[in-house]
């Protein structure tokens, strides 16, 4: 095989990590692995379809990357301002104590504040509960869009 095919193979799968940890582009690491292999190949390998397809579903995974957890937070009713202050309590504490420290402090960040603003618990409680699960369900997301792109990929180098 093909060193550019091992090496498109090799991002694909750094990829799936990226998407699993904060501040690892997945979905943009998927997308130059789909244009390394084709360029490899002379733009032969995979079609035009397969490419779009699979660029298309890096671009979702950029999308969910971006925006699952601001959605999410504010489906549950945080602020602007509660989601801003979350992503960077989240992201300084990523810093200090790793993936757990950036969800602990997005769910700790997202409740004070919203706590402080409206004096209700159970309301605190409940966007605090919405601001977590959607950073871990676009995480999910992630990974299952990124896997597939190196499963996609790794079956195109094969056969």
């Amino acid at each position: 095989m093909d060193p550019f095919a091992w090496l498109a193979l090799g991002l694909a799968a750094f990829a799936v990590v990226g998407a699993a940890l904060p501040l690892l582009p997945g979905g943009a690491l998927s997308v130059a692995a789909v244009a390394l292999y084709w360029w490899s190949t002379g733009y032969a390998d995979p079609s035009l379809p397969v490419v779009v397809a699979l660029v298309a579903v890096g671009l979702l995974t950029m999308a969910v990357d971006y925006f699952g957890g601001a959605i999410a937070a504010r489906a549950g009713g945080a602020s602007l301002a509660t989601t801003a202050a979350a992503v960077v309590v989240g992201v300084v504490l990523l810093f200090v104590a790793g993936p757990v420290g950036f969800v602990f402090g997005l769910a700790a960040t997202v409740f004070a504040v919203e706590f402080a603003q409206h004096a209700d618990a159970e309301a605190g409680l409940r966007v605090a509960l919405y601001s977590t699960v959607g950073v871990l369900a676009s995480t999910v997301a992630q990974v299952l869009l990124t896997g597939s792109v190196l499963v996609a990929l790794a079956l195109v180098v094969a056969f």
